[in-house]
């Protein structure tokens, strides 16, 4: 899935939406955006800074990563357990 807003562009628009006094309305017309997607996004990377948001991705692919490993060892472990009793 190919996203159109990196996370630099998304949280300089956060910051936009903080500063200005236009209405939320506008600011996601202008970058055409929803306003249930400005909403996610400001509870996911509400108050972070750049380089916040680069460690969080970089933890969530980590997460991902290591979640899999683990799936994968279940299930060579739930498979000699099977092995095992077959015999």
């Amino acid at each position: 899935m190919k996203k159109r807003f990196t996370d630099e562009q998304i949280i300089r628009i956060l910051r936009e939406a903080e500063s200005r006094e236009a209405s939320t309305k506008d600011l996601c017309q202008r970058h055409n955006i929803t306003e249930q997607t400005f909403y996610r996004w400001r509870n996911k990377f509400g108050g972070m800074d750049v380089a916040e948001a680069r460690r969080l991705k970089e933890l969530e692919s980590e997460n991902e990563r290591l979640k899999r490993l683990l799936a994968e060892q279940l299930l060579v472990t739930h498979g000699l357990k099977e092995f095992s009793r077959k015999k």
